[in-house]
């Protein structure tokens, strides 16, 4: 007989293992109410993550958030993790004048186990903006997309990321392909 997982239990994150990291404002409420919340946030994600995971795509949506990262340090990146999520929620309940729970309980986490699930998640994070928004997710500010794209310096490990499609004119082609696929599956349906 096959052994349930306890849906109380949150799975643990290892070391050298790919997770996809997600969550929403409590009752789907607005997170980011700004451009600077969002500076805010990342400023925060590089403080309490450096060195403990390696970061492969990111999105900030106005009232979630998606984060594809691979964990450096086992014994520290849950505590980093809940680190990063208070201090962004005090700081947001300040100066929103607000109090209680700004997050969904826990935060989600799923593991990567293969490439083509890496990629499509990758995809999927960039494309947030054009599926929830109908903006641009080339020009979106608030996603890792345009580091991954650029020659800029950035904390991303986006030689990787390019390596994972096959250089950075794939990476573009796989994008733009995926964003028609969905935006004709939401079309025709």
């Amino acid at each position: 007989m096959k052994k349930r997982k306890d849906p109380m239990k949150l799975e643990v994150l290892e070391k050298d293992k790919f997770y996809h990291i997600y969550n929403r404002g409590i009752n789907g409420e607005i997170i980011f109410a700004s451009g600077e919340n969002k500076r805010y946030f990342l400023k925060l994600y590089l403080k309490y993550l450096e060195n403990k995971a390696d970061t492969f795509a990111y999105c900030l949506m106005d009232n979630h958030f998606h984060f594809v990262i691979r964990v450096l340090k086992e014994e520290e990146i849950t505590q980093a993790l809940s680190n990063l999520f208070n201090a962004y929620a005090k700081a947001f309940n300040k100066q929103s004048d607000r109090t209680g729970s700004l997050f969904e309980k826990h935060f989600r986490r799923i593991q990567i186990e293969s490439q083509t699930y890496l990629t499509n998640l990758i995809q999927y994070v960039h494309l947030n903006p054009q599926h929830h928004l109908d903006i641009d997710y080339k020009f979106f500010l608030f996603s890792s997309y345009q580091s991954i794209i650029s020659d800029k310096p950035t904390k991303l490990v986006r030689d990787e990321v390019l390596t994972c499609f096959g250089g950075v004119e794939n990476f573009i082609y796989c994008h733009d392909f995926k964003r028609e696929i969905v935006s004709e599956k939401f079309t025709f349906e």
